[in-house]
């Protein structure tokens, strides 16, 4: 049973940073991608970051030279550095795990909260 659990959320001011860390546990065998998503009250879930086998990442637009993503391939663990943060990233972050052996699955982390106040 693979399990993702995300730690290091919380409440900082505008301009604060943050450091997100997933954890992953169980058999993982063939990773594809290893990201980010977030959601905000009343809207969609969307893509943060995501990092990719092989070294690509992608981010959104909205965090582009301001967020960072990285991998620990020995843990199978995934973060991102949140850095000069604005209101607007308040939302809830998810930790998403797409693997590709046995067969393609897509875990998805709890939740955690960040709460950027202005």
């Amino acid at each position: 049973q693979v399990q993702l659990v995300e730690s290091g959320g919380g409440l900082v001011q505008a301009g604060g940073s943050l450091r997100l860390s997933c954890a992953t546990s169980g058999q993982i065998f063939s990773i594809n991608s290893m990201g980010w998503y977030r959601q905000a009250p009343g809207k969609q879930r969307e893509l943060v970051a995501i990092g990719i086998s092989g070294g690509k990442t992608n981010y959104a637009e909205s965090v582009k030279g301001r967020f960072t993503i990285s991998r620990d391939n020995a843990k199978n663990a995934v973060y991102l550095q949140m850095n000069s943060l604005k209101p607007e990233d308040t939302a809830v972050y998810y930790c998403n795990l797409v693997v590709s052996l046995p067969r393609w699955r897509n875990y998805w982390g709890q939740g955690i909260q960040v709460t950027v106040s202005s």
